[in-house]
């Protein structure tokens, strides 16, 4: 019996001394991920006990634990405005179209640069997708306004050709503000959002496509049958993370790309949340958008993280 005891307590401590030796062995790198960690709690996780403004009705000039309470109260006025719900389907629309047109433009543009092997041109082709993630909305706001002006480059372009007898009014069109939004975030960043599915093709195993080239098998074939099915769970995690970011939209492009005309389909929720919330001085309000917000990213996340690991796919955690 007491042989038996000493065993197992031997054995309850070696998982705890195995987690301690590991620990050792990766100090340094625990020590580099502190300031992260200070960070995320406090820029992320402190700001939460801000949630209770939303079941407040708040006040600058008083303390946040000495509000009055109302519970649901502003949850309630969100659901019954029309115009949130106008801001939601707007939000939604442009969310879905971001995310199909962008997931495809980069993963696209992943492959042909994979099969690029003029090493030079390569490194100048990615270099030159990068830049446009670093120019601000501003820019891009300017550019792309300028560009589909009556008599931008777009305009004279297609009426040259003879597409066009008159110049079209890109800007004033409210139906084609979700395309030229959703056109100008692409351009912007499909170069950068592109690195991540490279970084995967650079782990492929290059004896796949030395035996596809021995059965014959196309370029195309092999990006098809080999580097597609290769890069998959990174396809499957970035799609769950965007899926989860797809009600977080911002509204920079929307408020600079938008103006009076086309203003009922440029209003997303955090535009209504800063013009309707902040702006009007109605904080409670403002932070029941932004709670919203946050629960259906997470329920967007758990459905489709769920899905994922169902079809086999994995999944983020």
């Amino acid at each position: 019996m007491a042989k038996t005891a000493i065993d197992l307590k031997g054995k309850t401590n070696r998982p705890l001394n195995n987690t301690w030796k590991k620990m050792k062995g990766q100090k340094a790198l625990i020590l580099m991920s502190f300031p992260f960690v200070i960070w995320l709690i406090v820029f992320k996780y402190i700001p939460l006990a801000g949630w209770t403004m939303a079941f407040q009705d708040y006040s600058p000039a008083k303390g946040l634990f000495d509000q009055e309470w109302v519970g649901l109260k502003h949850f309630k006025v969100l659901f019954k405005e029309d115009l949130f719900y106008q801001a939601l389907t707007n939000t939604l629309g442009m969310g879905v179209l971001g995310l199909v047109f962008g997931t495809l433009t980069s993963i696209g543009f992943a492959l042909l640069i994979n099969e690029v092997r003029l090493i030079k041109f390569k490194k100048l082709t990615q270099t030159i997708s990068y830049l446009p993630h670093f120019v601000s909305w501003v820019i891009v706001a300017n550019i792309v306004t300028t560009m589909l002006a009556p008599e931008g480059v777009v305009n004279n372009l297609l009426m040259a050709t003879n597409i066009i007898d008159k110049p079209i009014g890109f800007m004033s069109n409210p139906n084609m503000f979700w395309g030229i939004v959703t056109a100008a975030d692409v351009w912007k960043e499909t170069g950068w959002n592109a690195i991540i599915y490279l970084a995967a093709m650079t782990g492929v195993d290059p004896q796949l496509y030395e035996a596809a080239k021995v059965d014959g098998a196309s370029r195309w074939k092999q990006m098809w049958h080999i580097t597609l099915p290769s890069i998959r769970p990174v396809i499957i995690v970035l799609l769950i993370l965007n899926i989860g970011n797809l009600i977080n939209i911002g509204f920079e492009k929307q408020m600079l790309l938008g103006n009076n005309i086309v203003a009922e389909k440029a209003l997303v929720i955090d535009l209504y949340a800063l013009n309707y919330g902040i702006g009007m001085f109605r904080y409670s309000f403002g932070t029941a958008i932004g709670i919203f917000k946050s629960v259906i990213s997470v329920i967007l996340i758990v459905i489709f993280n769920n899905l994922a690991k169902k079809t086999g796919d994995g999944g983020i955690y």
